[in-house]
C-alpha cells in the first residue's frame, strides 16, 4: 500500500490530471454495513443480488460516486444468511446427495466452503474481465485482511485499484477507478474502515 500512497502524492506534487484533493473528499459511514470510507460526495446506493461459488444468490449493495471520470465502488455481500440457505437448498436434493448431507467441514450446502472461498472468489471474478493484471498481494485494511488487486482495461487504458476482504460475515470489494494516467485512488482505499452496529470505528489489535 506504500507504493500506491507515494505515487498518489508524487502524482498531486506533478499536477496530474483528474487528482482530488483530501478537501474533496468526505468520510461516508454506513452502520447498517459496516464500514467507513471517502468519497467524492454521497454514493449512490444500489441493492443486487450477488451469485456465490457455491450459487447462492446473496443480498448485496453497490455504493457508487463518480469524480470526473474517476469512480469509486464499495460493494458489500451479506454471507450471514448462508447457512440457512444451506439449509432450504438441502430440503429439494436428492437423496444422499453429498453436497447436501453437510459436514463439520464443508456445512450442508457447502455453505462454509463458500465463506471460507468468498475472498478468492470476488478476486477470480475480477481477472475475468477485459484486463491485465498488474499486482494481486495479500493487504489489510485496519488489520482486516485480503487481497489487493490492481488491473489495467485492455481497452481504455484505465486501471482500477481494489481492495477485497471479509469481515463478520459481509464481503467488501472496493474499487477505485481511474483513467490512464492518472494518479490511483489512494484517499479512497486507505481511507476503508470499520464500525460497529452503534457507529463507533473498530479497531483490532491483531488480524482480524
Amino acid at each position: 500500500m506504500k507504493h500506491i500512497v507515494a505515487a498518489a502524492l508524487l502524482g498531486m506534487a506533478l499536477g496530474a490530471p483528474g487528482w482530488c484533493s483530501a478537501q474533496e473528499f468526505a468520510e461516508y459511514q454506513n452502520i447498517p454495513d459496516g464500514f467507513k470510507i471517502d468519497f467524492p460526495g454521497a454514493p449512490k446506493v444500489t441493492p443486487i443480488t450477488w451469485k456465490s461459488e457455491h450459487g447462492f444468490m446473496l443480498p448485496a449493495r453497490v455504493y457508487s460516486a463518480d469524480r470526473g471520470r474517476e469512480r469509486y465502488v464499495v460493494t458489500v455481500v451479506d454471507y450471514s444468511g448462508l447457512e440457512q440457505m444451506g439449509i432450504e437448498r438441502a430440503k429439494s436434493c436428492p437423496a444422499g446427495a453429498e453436497p447436501c448431507l453437510g459436514s463439520d467441514i464443508a456445512g450442508v450446502g457447502y455453505w462454509k466452503h463458500d465463506v471460507r472461498g468468498a475472498v478468492l472468489f470476488a478476486t477470480a471474478r475480477m481477472l475475468k474481465g477485459n484486463v491485465t493484471l498488474d499486482e494481486l498481494t495479500w493487504q489489510q485494511e485496519d488489520l482486516v485482511e485480503g487481497h489487493q488487486v490492481q488491473v489495467t482495461n485492455k481497452a481504455d487504458g484505465s486501471r482500477t485499484f481494489a481492495f477485497i476482504g471479509m469481515h463478520q460475515m459481509k464481503l467488501y470489494v472496493v474499487e477505485g477507478t481511474v483513467p490512464k494516467g492518472y494518479p490511483p485512488p489512494a484517499l479512497f482505499q486507505t481511507s476503508l474502515g470499520w464500525v460497529d452496529k452503534d457507529g463507533r470505528g473498530i479497531r483490532y489489535q491483531t488480524m482480524y
